[in-house]
């Protein structure tokens, strides 16, 4: 496990294989890192699946409302929800889009991302300054990379648990 500089601003995403440590960057993208850990605080992540995960690409998760396995799943919709917090404002930066790196995942609309996040598999610099990056996978990434592939999965993974590494 990788040593946790800040734990106020570490994530830990439970997966089947393990444990995934995510630094988020509140100095770059201070909105998103602090609906992140809302959301994780209030448990709406936990058992929320993996809805759009592309082999080469990403893996998409994070739809409070449409996606929680255990409560009120539905593959259709999957994808398609937030939480009831209001949309964030775009927090695009320099940071690149590279593998492990956490993007928020939004509609047409810059400025309509809410809960849904993505980690990026590999370098995906074509979506730099387009998507607000705001953490990143320090430790896991092994994990992330054995998260099941479909658009949705047949059988989709999930976020068993996530958890603010100083409230763990």
């Amino acid at each position: 496990m990788a040593e946790i500089k800040d734990p106020e601003n570490t994530i830990l995403v439970e997966l089947k294989g393990g444990t995934v440590t995510i630094e988020l960057m509140p100095d770059i993208a201070p909105g998103h890192c602090a609906r992140m850990k809302e959301l994780a605080r209030a448990g709406t992540y936990d058992n929320v699946a993996f809805h759009r995960v592309i082999d080469g690409f990403m893996a998409q998760t994070g739809d409070v409302q449409n996606a929680n396995m255990e409560k009120d799943y539905n593959p259709r919709m999957a994808g398609t929800g937030g939480s009831d917090l209001p949309d964030l404002k775009a927090e695009f930066s320099r940071i690149p889009h590279d593998r492990g790196t956490i993007g928020a995942a939004r509609s047409q609309n810059p400025d309509s991302a809410n809960s849904q996040f993505f980690i990026n598999f590999k370098d995906n610099h074509f979506l730099n300054g387009q998507y607000t990056v705001y953490g990143r996978v320090i430790s896991g990434m092994e994990h992330v990379d054995a998260i099941t592939r479909g658009e949705p999965p047949a059988n989709p993974d999930r976020m068993i648990s996530v958890k603010v590494a100083s409230d763990a």
